[in-house]
């Protein structure tokens, strides 16, 4: 039995990787129905998980005890429906862009995150992202938060779509090591502003979509900020 617990515990973590799936479905249900704060609650969930079997895998070492199990490619296709699909779904089923582009701004976003997922370039050298990560459920999340005009919204699409194919880095918040307790910090309080969001059903008040807004931003650019500064340093 002590033998076969290494095993036993890729299992449990590639599971628990899996339930994303599970979220995903439920997040897709409540989409549906057109209740978005629900949608979210489960891409919150699913957001959680993402970020911790990462570590966890790493912890008990998958890959060795289970060499035949990619648990890459599973998170991949669970990521790809929680931050892209989804996301998708709810600007096709919503209001946020003009009636006439909702869908074409949803097929969009699922071809441009396909694109992107498939590409073997997307991470950095320091673990970050080059080009828009597809985080197409913050972006979304943010639209309906901050309540944009619907052509603004549809500009904001657009530009992200445009820069997932830009030399541009993002910062991964867990992996990226420059800046990191702040970077972490700050997510910390994103994800707070951002339960705070929903447990308001999208109407928080004014300080909570100040904070929400000033770590949306900074996550946003400091990825292009570090890399910036990486690149002046080199060039003296």
């Amino acid at each position: 039995m002590i033998k076969e617990w290494p095993r036993t515990s890729s299992w449990i973590v590639h599971t628990l990787t899996a339930s994303g799936a599970a979220f995903s479905l439920l997040a897709a249900i409540a989409a549906g129905r057109g209740d978005f704060t629900e949608t979210f609650l489960w891409l919150g969930a699913a957001l959680f998980v993402d970020g911790i079997d990462g570590p966890l895998a790493r912890l008990v070492r998958v890959d060795e005890r289970v060499p035949w199990f990619d648990g890459a490619i599973l998170d991949l296709v669970i990521d790809y429906s929680t931050y892209v699909f989804i996301p998708a779904l709810i600007l096709a089923r919503s209001s946020i862009l003009p009636p006439a582009l909702a869908v074409p701004g949803a097929v969009l976003v699922v071809i441009v995150g396909a694109f992107y997922f498939a590409d073997t370039r997307m991470k950095t050298a320091d673990y970050g992202f080059r080009g828009f990560p597809a985080v197409w459920n913050m972006a979304v999340f943010a639209l309906i938060a901050f309540a944009l005009p619907q052509a603004v919204a549809a500009v904001v699409v657009v530009a992200l779509a445009v820069l997932t194919f830009a030399p541009v880095e993002f910062v991964h918040p867990f992996r990226v090591k420059r800046l990191r307790p702040l970077t972490l910090a700050v997510t910390l309080v994103w994800s707070l502003c951002s339960i705070l969001t929903l447990l308001g059903d999208f109407a928080p008040g004014r300080l909570v979509l100040a904070g929400l807004g000033a770590t949306t931003f900074y996550l946003a650019v400091i990825g292009g900020v570090m890399q910036a500064t990486r690149q002046r340093d080199a060039n003296r």
